[in-house]
């Protein structure tokens, strides 16, 4: 081989990039393999209880009931999506899931969702809140993600915003710890400078609770034009997550705050418009790679009243949960009991719909076996990531994944983050 270039060169390039490729690694860390849950339920701080996970769940069985059982709305989730859905199958797994754990993660909010009363009020249904909490917590019947929304940084709402959030973390930890799957959401952020001011605020509370420096993280909604195009030009979005010191989680798009900021009429207000398309093609730019997650907003949609409302708000949250799964988007937002019936159906249903390929493709890339696709090793991820996230909310069992993948659920993981290669067999 003829060479002309000589080891100086390399060592030129390396000095050169050397700073690029440390900011690299500490800006887009990737996937740290932590679960992300596929909604977000927000309950008005005065009306959380301790059993109100499983009240929903409770009613949103009694609504499938009413409407045929969840055969029969799998069915109508079928149509409306397009796909073949499974219903009994479904059914069953939905069934469990809204038996054992109806809501993944849940918000105590005291913002948009619970309103504005003087101090005495908030401070008395925060501390009823913990107390509720610490039931759930210590009974092992609270959710596995919980924490509450307080008011935004802006400058009307920031102290009620601070107290609230002090009185909550500092009650619990006073009254047993804090839970693992902690929370906090921090509202109609406007600036970098808020997220890098809700830093500092995390780090003194961890210092008044003498809690290990980096417990508190949070995540960020993206619920204004601000946080999308700055004056400057600029995505500000994008400088959220780096801006917050490691502590943001998430970012989470508001369908109707955004809507409404744009001037755009309340009937056309959607997850589906194409401003709140461009907002989400933004965020998901934005957190690529910095294993910061990402949510979807909801639909104000309810499957209450008569059958045929019920049908209809339940065939549109269905294609809307579809539609963000289908963009990569693997979480959203849920306002009502009945639409966890369709959202654990249509969700169910999209990771069935995407396995059996999936796992074909991923057992003949790993195992070298012949195939009439030449995959490579970010899709195989892809194909991994697929599987895993669908065993995780309950749609995929281990055994059927591991009898189609022939490979252990441990290493369909480790493909998913990017940590198991293929076999050299």
């Amino acid at each position: 081989m003829t060479r002309r270039l000589d080891d100086a060169v390399l060592a030129d390039v390396d000095r050169r990039l050397s700073a690029a490729d440390a900011q690299l690694v500490n800006r887009y860390p990737g996937d740290d393999g932590r679960r992300q849950p596929i909604h977000t339920v927000y309950i008005p701080g005065n009306r959380y209880t301790a059993t109100m996970p499983a009240d929903w769940g409770a009613t949103a069985l009694a609504a499938a009931k009413d409407a045929g059982g969840l055969d029969a709305v799998a069915s109508l989730v079928g149509a409306s999506t397009g796909t073949d859905c499974e219903p009994e199958t479904l059914a069953s797994l939905v069934e469990n899931k809204l038996t054992t754990e109806p809501i993944e993660d849940l918000r105590i909010d005291f913002e948009d969702g619970y309103g504005t009363f003087d101090d005495a009020t908030e401070d008395a249904d925060v501390e009823a809140a913990i107390a509720a909490l610490r039931v759930a917590l210590d009974a092992g019947t609270s959710t596995p993600f919980v924490g509450t929304r307080f008011k935004c940084f802006e400058a009307g709402t920031r102290a009620r915003g601070l107290r609230t959030l002090d009185m909550f973390v500092s009650g619990l930890v006073e009254s047993g710890g804090l839970p693992d799957g902690l929370t906090l959401t921090l509202p109609k952020v406007t600036s970098v400078d808020q997220v890098e001011a809700m830093a500092e605020v995390a780090s003194a509370l961890e210092v008044a609770n003498d809690l290990p420096a980096g417990r508190i993280r949070f995540e960020v909604q993206v619920e204004t034009p601000q946080a999308i195009l700055g004056a400057d030009g600029r995505a500000p979005v994008a400088q959220f997550i780096h801006a917050g010191a490691g502590r943001v989680s998430s970012l989470h798009y508001g369908t109707y705050d955004y809507s409404a900021s744009l001037g755009i009429a309340a009937a056309y207000q959607s997850m589906e418009h194409p401003a709140a398309d461009h907002a989400k093609n933004v965020m998901q730019l934005a957190v690529a790679g910095t294993g910061v997650h990402m949510s979807d907003g909801s639909t104000n949609i309810l499957p209450v009243g008569e059958p045929d409302n019920v049908a209809m708000a339940w065939k549109l949250h269905a294609r809307l949960v579809r539609r963000h799964l289908e963009r990569g988007i693997y979480q959203g937002w849920d306002m009502h009991p009945a639409q966890l019936v369709t959202r654990y159906l249509a969700t169910y249903a999209f990771y069935r719909g995407a396995f059996a390929p999936a796992a074909i493709r991923l057992r003949n890339y790993v195992h070298r076996l012949d195939s009439t696709v030449m995959d490579e090793p970010a899709t195989a991820r892809a194909l991994a990531n697929v599987i895993h996230r669908g065993s995780v909310c309950g749609a995929l069992t281990v055994d059927e994944i591991e009898t189609a993948t022939d490979l252990s659920m441990s290493s369909v993981r480790g493909i998913a983050l990017g940590r198991t290669t293929r076999s050299n067999q």
